[in-house]
């Protein structure tokens, strides 16, 4: 056999190339066209404060965007990721302040509560074979209904409050929900959580066998099971995944703000979504970086506080969505086919 019949995998790929078949250079470009768009437009969006203001936003999506990339890598979707925000920190404050427990305690409970959630999406899914999007969405109906049901029971509202006197409320808000001091300015505590999760993410995509698993489940559930791959497994891990990180970020905003809606977090699934999809997932599964999902939540943060820091209506925010939206599912598209030229 002659040196051309190597193993393909072992071809050299210029530095270029391997840049544009990176999943995230869609949202690399997207980010830096956005800073700078706003950045001289506005002074302060550009200063350490307006920095900070719009990092604290794509912070709290970034954590739950990465979750949900990991789970669209794995072909799936999860639309009551949104909503279990607010479950769970509608128990926290509940707990803590209805029935006196102590803060760490109630958050403990209420994780038990978001895996519980997560395991149950992973399992009817896998064992029923039913679209994850029918499955999350009779998920996200349910706790909706539960989350106004007991809420207004118990209070005669759409909102619990107190947090703040309970026991362990102080301790807890300065590891999830307190600021930072860097060079005179204040950053919010979320913003390093949020890259702990992207780290993790990352290395275990990129570093680690449950890494490959996961694509491979994404890519081709069938041919993943035929080399072994514990596709049910995997898949119910992911539902998990993500309901650890809606346990995060709802603990986060109840410690922040002391008080939970009982509507809070409907509609963010979509966000999640989209910023996943900019950041160069495919909704086909298979493909995608969580690297690529946090730079989506950072071009979110921008457009959130720029659009206000230039005065504009804030509608225009959901116009810059959409066109995010199919700029982003165009360039994914784009790369995906070159990536795919570039292999053969």
């Amino acid at each position: 056999m002659t040196a051309a019949a190597a193993d393909e995998r072992l071809a050299r790929v210029g530095l270029l190339r391997r840049l544009l078949i990176r999943p995230e250079l869609g949202a690399v470009v997207g980010a830096v066209v956005v800073f700078t768009f706003f950045a001289t437009q506005s002074a302060v969006f550009r200063s350490p404060e307006g920095i900070a203001n719009w990092l604290d936003p794509a912070a709290t999506l970034g954590i739950m965007a990465v979750a949900i990339a990991l789970l669209m890598i794995g072909g799936e979707f999860d639309l009551s990721a949104g909503v279990l925000t607010g479950t769970t920190g509608l128990i926290l404050v509940t707990l803590a302040t209805r029935y006196g427990l102590n803060v760490w305690l109630a958050m403990f409970v209420s994780l038990v509560v978001a895996l519980g959630v997560g395991l149950l999406n992973g399992l009817i899914v896998t064992r029923t074979r039913l679209p994850s999007f029918i499955v999350t969405l009779g998920t996200f109906l349910m706790l909706q209904g539960v989350n106004l049901g007991v809420t207004k029971a118990l209070t005669g509202t759409v909102q619990v409050s107190g947090l703040r006197r309970s026991e362990g409320f102080e301790a807890a808000r300065t590891v999830f929900a307190g600021t930072i001091q860097i060079g005179g300015t204040s950053f919010r505590v979320a913003i390093l959580w949020w890259l702990l999760v992207t780290a993790l993410a990352t290395w275990v995509l990129m570093r680690s066998r449950v890494g490959n698993w996961i694509f491979a489940v994404g890519g081709s559930e069938p041919a993943a099971r035929a080399v072994g791959v514990p596709a049910a497994r995997t898949k119910i891990a992911l539902f998990m995944t993500t309901a650890v990180a809606a346990w995060l970020v709802g603990s986060i905003m109840a410690l922040r703000y002391t008080s939970v809606q009982a509507n809070i977090g409907i509609g963010q699934e979509f966000i999640y979504i989209i910023a996943a999809v900019i950041g160069g997932c495919l909704l086909t599964g298979g493909y995608g970086s969580a690297i690529g999902a946090a730079i989506g939540a950072v071009i979110f943060g921008m457009a959130d506080k720029g659009i206000v820091f230039l005065g504009w209506d804030a509608d225009w925010f959901k116009f810059f969505l959409g066109a995010m939206l199919l700029l982003a599912t165009l360039a994914n598209r784009l790369v995906r086919r070159y990536a795919e030229e570039v292999k053969h």
